[in-house]
């Protein structure tokens, strides 16, 4: 008995989810004759590729190569799949902190992460050797598939002034779903604070910009911004330099827009003899959702930590 093998070739055809569902279906129903079948160029939506993948589990189908990826994207896959042990299209978090990825591995997973497949929620890149040239790279791997990021660690990199300024460009992006951005350590100074401007008024959440040595004029100018946003809940401010200067611009900040922020870190921090209280005090202000405040002050030659909570009335 003669059986015939075939070859499927579907490559950009504007096929969806919904188109990924029926072939799925299909090929289930009917799993024993095609041995390949290649998707690039298209986009699958959140669940499309797990479906698709999950055939090649079945002992009944005899699929030996299941195309997503275009050349490069496809070596991207292959460079964090030798990282983290798992095919990324599979993950919705990616960590690759502590590996020097540098620059040149930014560009290696540059086209994974513009390609529709790439689903990715989570994307950290923490201690991995970025530099500004990286940052370039990566803006505009983003940029170009934005829709499922909420969350970028890009944290201890030396990104500076000049990389966090082409990061924060994302926000620019309509499609940009980015809640929650961590920034801590990169080397950024006080005159970089005016360029997140746009990370405030978006749909930003959650920022962590601890241990960068902002001081009080970067944190003047990031409490103007808070003055106006709508969104953020979360903000970490630790060993950043801050004073009691700093702390009054806070304050002032969050009396005149109180209702969201539920969360503020400045431990690491010397508030001064009277920043303590102008922060404290708001604690004690009605309007006012913040649920967490930690900080630090001396007393008695001491540092001591407080972390303070609101009561509920």
């Amino acid at each position: 008995m003669l059986h015939f093998h075939f070859c499927s070739r579907l490559s950009d055809c504007s096929i969806s989810e919904e188109g990924y569902k029926a072939l799925s279906s299909a090929l289930r129903s009917n799993p024993s004759h095609l041995i390949e079948l290649d998707l690039t160029g298209n986009d699958p939506g959140a669940s499309g590729v797990k479906q698709l993948s999950d055939l090649l589990q079945d002992p009944n189908c005899q699929l030996k190569t299941l195309r997503f990826l275009g050349p490069d994207a496809d070596e991207g896959c292959q460079y964090v799949t030798g990282i983290v042990g798992k095919n990324p299209l599979l993950l919705r978090e990616l960590d690759l902190s502590e590996h020097e990825l540098g620059d040149t591995g930014v560009n290696q997973i540059s086209a994974l992460l513009q390609d529709k497949h790439c689903t990715l929620n989570t994307l950290i890149l923490k201690n991995n050797c970025i530099t500004e040239g990286g940052c370039h790279v990566l803006a505009a791997a983003l940029n170009s598939n934005p829709s499922n990021l909420t969350e970028l660690d890009l944290s201890e990199n030396k990104l500076g002034n000049p990389g966090m300024k082409i990061i924060l460009t994302l926000f620019e992006n309509v499609e940009c779903r980015l809640e929650k951005l961590k920034l801590n350590c990169i080397s950024i100074k006080d005159e970089g604070c005016a360029a997140l401007a746009s990370a405030f008024n978006s749909n930003l959440r959650e920022l962590d910009l601890s241990r960068n040595q902002i001081g009080d004029s970067g944190v003047t100018e990031i409490s103007s911004l808070l003055r106006n946003s709508q969104t953020l809940q979360i903000l970490r401010l630790s060993d950043c330099s801050i004073s009691e200067e700093g702390y009054k611009a806070l304050s002032s900040a969050l009396r005149s827009n109180p209702s969201h922020l539920i969360e503020l870190d400045l431990t690491g921090n010397d508030p001064g003899p009277s920043g303590v209280k102008q922060l404290s005090d708001l604690l004690q202000d009605p309007n006012c959702q913040l649920k967490t405040l930690s900080f630090i002050f001396s007393s008695a030659g001491f540092w001591v930590l407080l972390q303070m909570k609101a009561v509920s009335m």
